[in-house]
């Protein structure tokens, strides 16, 4: 039996129980990527299945049209996959509803012998799956069901923002009790408590480097609720995790802010950056899509030492030893390393397009943020020095 006919038979149990409600698509897609396993080739099509109203009205049963809602799913199927994952994908569907999806079209045949068909008329069969057909990016963000995306992230956003408080409290702790005496700053500190993270999640805790990091499937889970809170502090790449250090070390290592409100801002600016990216996925339906580590944090620094440099037209940099780095070349180098990193596509499931990838990068949401901010304070400024230069009575 394949792993179609097995997750449909699944999937049909579930309804006849009525364990499953098929009002959204995301939880039914969460149900069936759980079911799956370890099967990562299917699972950017099977949440591409359980996405699609079709496929929903199928399963409810609605109406006498359901030959003509299973032609334009199968349709749809067939423009977008394989014809080996197509097969598993009908084989779902035919398990859970009882209906034999139409066979794919085949390719044109051979002219006759003796036809007058002119020469290269005939097509040959193209191996590769069709360009999946795609929704204006303003059209798929603005799709109804934000509520319901909302409320599937709401478990992970809440804990870990309650749990930022108490790690910048412990941070605090640590600090009277051992750094202070040390001398370290806390930006110091934060980079090498991530490198420490980082070369033990190569031994003893690597097993918690996979399961510790949040993708798309554990966003809407709260038995992974917790991952929200450790995904900032393990990086998926290692050598993403080298450069994160040393960005933190030339940002944050000068800085005279404390341990705890280092920690609080990391944490915090982590977790707005990824329930972010994470919204953006959903809405965008971006599969195989997985955050981790401080490239948030980091692009939202530089993202508002380079636009206030911009706006009070003076030189904002970061000092390493007797040099200064400006903050736009780090804008532009960290810039460009993150592009590499997010633009190409992250698995053989994954059919969005680039422009949709870099909205759900946490990097992007930080330069964002950092951009907001820096015009933020700068528009402060104006303000306050307008109320002091206007005349008394």
């Amino acid at each position: 039996m394949g792993t179609g006919r097995e997750l449909g038979l699944q999937l049909r149990s579930w309804i006849e129980s009525g364990d499953l409600s098929l009002e959204h698509g995301q939880g039914l897609a969460n149900r069936l990527i759980d079911a799956l396993g370890a099967e990562e080739s299917l699972k950017g099509p099977v949440r591409d299945l359980a996405s699609q109203p079709l496929m929903r009205q199928l399963l409810q049963r609605r109406g006498d049209h359901n030959g003509m809602a299973i032609e334009a799913l199968s349709q749809h199927l067939a423009r977008t996959y394989t014809p080996a994952v197509l097969a598993e994908l009908h084989d779902l569907i035919e398990a859970a509803t009882g209906i034999s999806p139409p066979a794919a079209p085949l390719a044109a045949s051979p002219a006759a012998p003796g036809s007058q068909a002119q020469a290269g008329s005939a097509q040959p069969s193209d191996p590769q799956p069709a360009s999946p057909v795609r929704r204006p990016l303003r059209v798929a963000l603005f799709r109804p069901g934000l509520g319901e995306d909302l409320k599937s992230l709401g478990a992970g956003t809440a804990l870990a923002a309650c749990c930022s408080l108490v790690l910048a409290w412990a941070a605090g702790e640590l600090d009277q009790a051992l750094f202070d005496g040390w001398r370290w700053s806390g930006g110091v500190v934060l980079a090498l408590t991530l490198a420490l993270v980082q070369a033990l999640t190569l031994g003893p805790l690597r097993r918690l480097r996979r399961r510790g990091l949040l993708d798309q499937n554990s966003s809407g889970d709260p038995r992974r609720a917790w991952s929200w809170l450790s995904s900032p502090w393990i990086h998926g790449r290692h050598v993403e995790a080298v450069l994160n250090v040393a960005m933190l070390l030339v940002l944050l290592g000068p800085s005279p802010l404390s341990l705890s409100d280092v920690v609080l801002r990391y944490t915090l600016t982590s977790l707005a950056t990824i329930a972010l990216a994470a919204l953006f996925a959903r809405r965008l339906a971006v599969a195989e899509r997985q955050w981790s580590g401080a490239a948030g944090a980091i692009s939202a620094l530089i993202g508002m030492a380079s636009i206030l440099s911009l706006l009070r037209w003076q030189e904002l940099g970061f000092r390493v030893g007797p040099e200064s780095i400006p903050a736009w070349v780090l804008l532009v180098v960290y810039g460009a390393l993150q592009l590499g990193w997010q633009l190409p596509r992250s698995g053989p499931g994954d059919h969005s397009r680039p422009i949709e990838r870099l909205w759900c990068s946490t990097w992007w949401w930080g330069t964002l943020l950092g951009l907001s901010w820096g015009l933020l304070t700068w528009g402060t400024e104006l303000l306050q020095a307008a109320f002091k230069a206007r005349p008394a009575g």
